[in-house]
């Protein structure tokens, strides 16, 4: 590509071939560079492609091409950035005006590098971001596509343009899987999405909002060009960038500053993740109940109560904290495990209706079955063990505990009656002082919930 500078006055701009050459090739990067009153511009000579589409911006319709052998853009010779905002500036936006009439296109990742859960958090952040953009049959509309292997129209513009319509048909987008081929779905996008046919508004500006999970597949320098040039304002967020032993992966490490008109943080913006972490949503609780007959039934149903308590401080969700229940006698029982289910009510339900085994106590087996069955994925600062007994164990405690502890599984005991202050610090991490807890009623269980809360999120940030 080349470029010359070039001063268009009036006389210029009102003659008829160049003004019919200018417009039937104007793209968003010379939208507003040429006013009434003429000036100078930067041409650039760029490859001729198929498909120019039409546009309608400040009175003029220019027409649509199917095909030419060579195109060109305008823009101002100093270095200001020329989509939507003729200045950059560091004031917050404001909120999106229901009168503000504006079609927007969705580009989200659906690829194996978003996984399903992180995809489920896209759509959140989707769902949120298009119920703060208050879409309406006069305000902005709103349209969706998956980038995976293949491009996938999951909704038009004018598809949905009632607030819960559009908000349900996001909660009930289904993950792909495949590649990351992003430019193939920015080029899919730009060709087909704006068009009147689908939906496009004469006169109303273009934006393209692509979302990409690490890094794409394909090139979307080419893609992103043929959208801004056919009037379409692409903004890109980047979440999660490539860790150091991938970035051997990455076809191209500058994909952010070639998909955007200009790298400014406006058009482009990357964060480290699709949520902020915290203790509330990122850990996994087991918690290890004895059901030995001295317990019996009512101080069984105490001890429910009392996790319920702990489970209710966190967040619990498909895409937040998990919790998983083993009781034990001398046998072991998986009630359910961390990942069975992704709703807090469902799971403190559950929690609720584990019914009482009664017999002997082997705690030392049950650890050790808790390890297996529950963590299955090592994760040292996110996984915690909270035992609950009554009294002394007839096996080894020692030996299984610290074994757990070695595969990053944080425990906190808690006894009462009988249990032997001994055994509930061996079984403890360290520091014993703060992972021991003792109460002689069942009644007095409660009043441990504050601090076992803060001891688990304590631990969640010294280790993360």
């Amino acid at each position: 590509m080349s470029s010359r500078l070039f001063s268009v006055e009036n006389v210029g701009v009102r003659d008829g071939n160049l003004r019919r050459r200018v417009l039937r090739l104007w793209s968003c990067s010379s939208q507003g560079v040429l006013g009434t009153s003429g000036g100078p511009v930067k041409v650039h000579k760029l490859h001729g492609r198929h498909n120019y589409q039409s546009s309608y911006a400040h009175g003029v319709h220019s027409q649509a091409l199917s095909h030419w052998t060579a195109s060109f853009s305008l823009t101002k010779p100093v270095n200001v950035p020329l989509e939507l905002t003729s200045e950059t500036s560091t004031t917050a936006l404001p909120a999106v005006r229901p009168d503000c009439q504006m079609d927007i296109g969705l580009v989200i990742d659906s690829s194996n590098n978003i996984g399903q859960r992180r995809f489920n958090l896209q759509k959140n952040f989707v769902a949120k971001l298009a119920a703060m953009l208050r879409v309406g049959p006069t305000g902005p509309h709103v349209g969706l596509v998956q980038a995976s292997d293949s491009p996938r129209t999951e909704f038009l513009l004018t598809n949905y343009t009632q607030p819960k319509e559009l908000l349900f048909a996001i909660k009930e987008l289904t993950y792909l899987g495949g590649d990351t081929n992003t430019g193939r779905a920015i080029m899919h996008t730009a060709e087909n999405f704006f068009t009147q046919e689908n939906g496009g508004r004469r006169g109303h500006p273009r934006v393209m909002m692509v979302l990409v999970d690490g890094w794409p597949s394909d090139d979307l320098e080419q893609a992103a060009l043929l959208a801004r040039e056919s009037g379409i304002n692409v903004f890109l967020v980047s979440v999660a960038k490539p860790t150091a032993e991938e970035l051997g992966m990455v076809r191209d490490k500058d994909f952010m500053k070639k998909a955007v008109c200009r790298d400014n943080g406006f058009f482009s913006y990357s964060i480290p993740s699709w949520f902020s972490k915290t203790c509330y949503n990122s850990v996994n609780i087991g918690f290890l109940i004895d059901g030995s007959s001295s317990v019996g039934d009512t101080n069984f149903r105490l001890v429910l109560d009392f996790l319920a308590g702990i489970a209710r401080s966190f967040e619990i969700s498909d895409v937040g904290a998990r919790i998983g229940a083993v009781q034990f006698t001398y046998d072991q029982r998986l009630e359910f495990g961390l990942f069975d289910y992704s709703n807090k009510e469902e799971a403190i339900s559950a929690l609720r209706r584990i019914p009482y085994m009664a017999g002997g106590t082997s705690t030392g087996s049950a650890i050790s079955f808790a390890t297996q069955k529950l963590f299955r994925q090592a994760g040292r600062g996110r996984n915690f063990l909270i035992v609950v007994t009554d009294g002394q164990s007839y096996d080894d405690v020692a030996g299984p505990a610290i074994a757990a502890q070695k595969q990053g599984i944080t425990i906190y005991s808690v006894g009462t009656a009988w249990a032997p202050l001994d055994d509930l610090r061996v079984m403890s991490s360290e520091p014993k002082d703060s992972h021991t807890f003792f109460t002689r009623e069942f009644s007095g269980l409660m009043e441990f919930v504050p601090a076992l809360v803060r001891g688990i999120c304590r631990d969640f940030t010294e280790n993360n």
